[in-house]
């Protein structure tokens, strides 16, 4: 286990030994004495968020609505910065799926959660209490780490997959970093650009063009948080030019670059999800 150590932040943060065996699959494991109104920045992955610990986190959205403990939340929430999390002595297992595994794990699609964060007891029922139950039994972070991917793993075999060409779109769209063209998506996949748009909203919730912007955005962000120049991100992120960049980020995060740049949310990352740093 890690200190992460960003202005008033500090964390404790653990990473697995191995990859998960499920493909699109990441975790990472936090311990927060106090977590005191951190900004959730809009990310191209479903969160999962499995809580164990003596403490509770409250997530606030919406116009004063919140949400306690265990939580799921669709590809992008946090949009506008709206979103925050807070709590004291916080445990808890952080999961990002891929929205191509998430309808399987999860027993329901990214696109019933829509903007929202919903509680896993809603979800799951009875299940979600037992899965908190067993991470708080469990001594080590690597076994909770397994507990999880064991878990998921299962639901992730029961249940549907989403169409071939719907993942294959969204491969592509990761793969370019956001830079992939909306418009040649269907002709890549051989349908019609209507049947993709639907099927990729319903499947993964949220459309291709939407993807496109989260995928560019979040790779845009990490290199901020890196040091580099806006203008330099801009240019090689695929924006028109730094002010398009600019009301990128704002519209994603309700801040300006330089702000972003400085987001602990965002700043953990290459300590708690390696993998994607190398």
């Amino acid at each position: 286990m890690r200190t992460f150590t960003h202005g008033a932040a500090v964390w404790d943060v653990a990473c697995p030994q191995r990859p998960s065996r499920v493909a699109g699959l990441t975790m990472a494991g936090f311990r927060v004495r106090e977590l005191d109104g951190l900004r959730m920045v809009p990310h191209p992955a479903v969160t999962l968020l499995l809580e164990f610990g003596a403490g509770s986190p409250v997530v606030d959205w919406a116009a004063g609505r919140q949400q306690r403990g265990s939580i799921v939340a669709g590809p992008g929430l946090g949009a506008g910065g709206a979103v925050r999390a807070r709590g004291e002595n916080v445990e808890c297992v952080q999961v990002r799926l891929s929205p191509v595994i998430a309808r399987a794990v999860l027993g329901a699609s990214p696109a019933d959660l829509g903007d929202t964060v919903v509680s896993l007891d809603d979800l799951w029922g009875r299940e979600a209490s037992r899965i908190r139950e067993r991470l708080g039994e469990v001594p080590s972070w690597q076994g909770r780490f397994a507990l999880t991917e064991a878990l998921l793993a299962r639901r992730h075999e029961a249940g549907p997959p989403v169409d071939p060409e719907v993942a294959c779109a969204w491969r592509r769209i990761v793969g370019s970093r956001g830079l992939a063209r909306v418009d040649g998506l269907a002709a890549e996949v051989g349908w019609s650009r209507k049947r993709l748009w639907s099927r990729f909203r319903s499947q993964l919730g949220l459309p291709p063009k939407r993807a496109v912007k989260l995928v560019r955005f979040d790779h845009a962000a990490h290199r901020l948080v890196a040091g580099e120049r806006a203008a330099r991100v801009a240019a090689d992120a695929g924006y028109a030019d730094q002010s398009h960049l600019h009301r990128d980020i704002m519209a994603f995060a309700g801040a300006t670059p330089a702000t972003v740049a400085g987001e602990p949310f965002l700043a953990v990352d290459p300590i708690a999800w390696p993998s994607s740093f190398t």
